[in-house]
């Protein structure tokens, strides 16, 4: 007859070795962290089957029940952020670069004259955390049809204004991509306002990124270019935005 006591200690070196093993998840270079990122192509393939284009889902205004929390970068400190900011962002441009036939460099007065979008959606963080807000911008996709995107882009790529961290090289600014299909959905908007009101410095004034069906770090805030590329190899360390370089998933979809 196996004794118990064995047994109990057995199944729980079981239990810590299978914690250590999760453990090992945080090291970038861990053979369990080169798993999961194996098979985010599957998962990405699967999410895009089962909900094909459908809109996240959008709530009333009574289901604001709270300011949106701000996370991350709240206040840029460049120089030439903060003249912007100084004069209420009537010097900032968005630029559009990259592999499009028609580059554009866009005021803020040239934005909110474009057709916009409002929708009230969820932000999901994935620290756990989630807020409903009102959000008002311009479709992503009415910009980019503006630049004319050449048929080998794939990726719309954010370079923001908040430096996140100083490197050997000098300053890292925060970097996203998505690709154009997510790009081209309705509900993803370069958002300038926010519940009514201007978008604030702490949310990502002037201009940001609401892509409601992914995670909320790959909602770029302070974007000053977006560029169409079609590889992310040359972007950070090759993985596609900030944070993906660090270890998370790059589509971040839910």
């Amino acid at each position: 007859m196996i004794d118990r006591r064995k047994l109990l200690l057995g199944g729980a070196a079981l239990a810590l070795s299978g914690c250590k093993i999760l453990d090992s998840a945080r090291d970038r270079d861990s053979a369990l962290r080169r798993l999961f990122a194996s098979h985010e192509g599957l998962t990405q393939s699967a999410q895009r089957a089962l909900i094909g284009n459908r809109l996240a889902p959008e709530f009333i205004e009574a289901d604001i029940r709270q300011g949106q929390r701000p996370n991350g970068s709240t206040d840029p400190v460049s120089a030439s952020y903060r003249r912007m900011a100084e004069t209420g962002f009537q010097d900032y441009r968005l630029t559009v670069t990259g592999l499009v036939d028609q580059p554009q460099s866009l005021s803020l007065a040239d934005l909110t004259a474009l057709p916009s979008r409002t929708q009230i959606t969820r932000h999901d963080c994935v620290e756990g955390w989630s807020c409903i807000a009102k959000w008002q911008g311009v479709p992503l996709g009415t910009v980019l049809t503006l630049a004319q995107p050449k048929l080998t882009a794939r990726y719309a790529v954010f370079h923001c204004y908040d430096a996140i961290e100083r490197g050997l090289a000098g300053e890292v600014f925060y970097y996203e991509s998505i690709d154009l299909i997510d790009a081209y959905h309705a509900q993803t908007i370069l958002a300038y306002a926010m519940n009514g009101a201007a978008l604030p410095v702490a949310n990502g004034a002037p201009l940001r990124l609401r892509v409601e069906r992914q995670l909320g770090y790959k909602m770029a805030k302070y974007v000053h270019t977006i560029e169409l590329t079609d590889s992310l190899a040359a972007l950070g360390q090759g993985h596609g935005s900030y944070w993906a370089d660090r270890g998370y998933e790059w589509y971040a979809g839910i």
